[in-house]
């Protein structure tokens, strides 16, 4: 049997929360898949909660690999190396998927298989514990950048060709153990479309502690990736309001790290600089 998909998760002393994923995972339609955890230097019982998993279940394989902690990015880094799977979905250790999750990416998959300039299926997330809307339109082709742009979508779950998302690794910087995923997403961007489709892929419950409660702070101290992704932002054809968002976003970060104002016009131009504080 092919593996249509690698099924990815980054887990950080999680073990609790990974029963609920492995269920999940286990009462899919689709068994077209492998797991593959990465856990990312973890002090609970992860490991042995996976190797559980392992002896128990012979519906698909599962593959756990150890990383010293590096922050969920590089995890990914990891995933992506070790993915066999023609599409990687990454699916977060606190979220789980429906019964006929892999049953949709496998309709829909083959309009984006053979089109060199289609990267990703994206379809909707199902949220637990806040308010759920349809996207505004049934399926469209458009890039990331657009989507978050023209219609504010964020909150999407996104499944990628693997052999392309090898191609797009996220930098490393010493010290830092956070990168927002957002800037190799808007990288892709650049060259490649996604098809949106109307339909509910992930199931997800906001996990207080997680990263998106703690999403702004881990910007702030992890400087480096977050004003690259900032200044390579600007690259983008922004209206007016989100490019004063950017910027702004941008100083208070170098700011807060200690940047001059001379570093800060060394980094962004004299121009933007003068955007900021005039």
């Amino acid at each position: 049997m092919s593996t249509l998909i690698t099924i990815f998760t980054p887990a950080y002393n999680r073990a609790h929360l990974l029963p609920r994923l492995y269920k999940s995972l286990k009462n899919l339609n689709n068994k077209k898949f492998e797991w593959i955890i990465i856990d990312d230097g973890s002090k609970d019982d992860t490991k042995h909660i996976v190797d559980d998993f392992i002896i128990e279940t012979k519906d698909f394989p599962i593959y756990y690999f150890y990383q010293e902690n590096q922050g969920k990015h590089i995890a990914i880094n990891h995933g992506l190396e070790k993915a066999k799977g023609e599409l990687f979905f990454i699916v977060d250790s606190d979220d789980f998927l429906p019964s006929n999750s892999l049953d949709i990416l496998q309709k829909y998959y083959p309009i984006i298989e053979n089109d060199n300039e289609l990267v990703s299926l994206v379809g909707r997330i199902n949220f637990e514990n806040k308010e759920n809307k349809d996207f505004p339109f049934d399926n469209l082709i458009m890039t990331s950048f657009d989507a978050n742009k023209n219609y504010k979508l964020e909150d999407v779950a996104e499944v990628y060709k693997t052999n392309i998302l090898k191609q797009y690794k996220f930098p490393k910087f010493k010290g830092e153990k956070f990168c927002t995923e957002a800037l190799v997403w808007n990288r892709i961007s650049k060259r490649y479309k996604q098809y949106y489709f109307n339909e509910i892929i992930y199931n997800r419950e906001y996990q207080e502690g997680g990263l998106t409660s703690n999403y702004w702070n881990l910007l702030l101290n992890n400087p480096k990736g977050s004003l690259l992704y900032f200044k390579e932002l600007l690259q983008f054809s922004l209206n007016k309001s989100q490019k004063k968002q950017t910027l702004k976003a941008y100083n208070n970060i170098a700011k807060v790290n200690g940047y001059s104002k001379f570093k800060i016009i060394q980094e962004l131009g004299l121009i933007n600089f003068i955007k900021i504080y005039l």
